[in-house]
């Protein structure tokens, strides 16, 4: 995520097409706001990249229940590799992953059963391995990069704020921030700050750029290597640093074990 860019290109509307009913959302309830701003009803609009309203399309497509598999002993697991004294404990908690899951239906309920545990085990293998076992709320030395892509005009930075990793997979730079807040309901380039404060908002934060750019990814057989190059591809992915890569495969592995799938192919990116 830290090195993820989003390269916006809007091309020019044909008067005979326009169905849209206004740039940069203010929505009627039932319609999508598009990642480029624009209201609407199909997968243009509720799909990728959707800001608020009924985002991600159709319903799950499974009965499996995200709670019986993420049971305690699983959550506590992870948890519990962490040191004590580490800031993330009591604040990554089973009960907020289970109330944040409630805004994302989808998550870990598409394809098979088979799917949705990979998929689960896949979300968590990153978090892991981004915050530790759930130690770090923060990027480690976070305040001293500078996360602000200033030809950013959609979400331009707050100069006193900074854009740094926060959550469960480390939410990075204003154009997450920004639209990530106005899907889940805060300012993500005013107060991004609230990441790193309140629990649910934090998860929201992870499923919001999970189920906007992980999730299709992986559950069109690309397989677990393809999810690291959405998240930190730059910074890790064609030898840029196996260590790290390694790492990221371990956990998604041993999870996979966990919940009684096989990983698939394609681990490594």
């Amino acid at each position: 995520m830290k090195t993820f860019s989003i390269l916006i290109v809007v091309g020019v509307l044909l008067a005979g097409i326009l169905h849209i009913s206004a740039q940069n959302c203010g929505c009627s309830p039932d319609l999508c706001c598009s990642q480029f701003g624009f209201c609407g009803s199909d997968e243009a609009y509720c799909g990728a990249g959707c800001q608020e309203g009924p985002c991600f399309g159709p319903p799950p497509t499974n009965d499996v229940s995200v709670a019986n598999v993420v049971t305690d002993s699983f959550f506590n697991g992870i948890v519990d590799q962490s040191d004590a004294s580490c800031e993330g404990r009591g604040f990554y908690t089973r009960a907020a992953f289970l109330e944040a899951i409630g805004n994302y239906p989808q998550f870990g309920r598409v394809g098979t059963e088979e799917d949705s545990r990979r998929e689960i085990a896949a979300f968590f293998a990153h978090v892991t391995h981004e915050t530790g076992h759930f130690c770090y709320i923060e990027e480690i030395n976070g305040p001293s990069r500078d996360y602000c892509d200033e030809n950013n005009t959609q979400y331009p930075c707050n100069p006193s704020k900074g854009y740094y990793g926060r959550g469960p997979i480390q939410l990075s730079w204003n154009f997450n921030y920004g639209p990530a807040g106005r899907s889940i309901g805060f300012d993500g380039l005013n107060n991004p700050e609230i990441v790193a404060t309140d629990p649910i908002i934090s998860f929201r934060t992870a499923l919001w750029f999970w189920m906007n750019n992980v999730q299709s990814v992986l559950l069109s057989g690309q397989g677990f290597g393809a999810t690291i190059r959405v998240i930190n591809g730059q910074l890790e992915c064609d030898g840029a640093n196996p260590d790290t890569v390694s790492s990221r495969v371990r956990y998604y592995t041993d999870y996979c074990n966990q919940l009684g799938v096989t990983p698939g192919d394609n681990l490594r990116c």
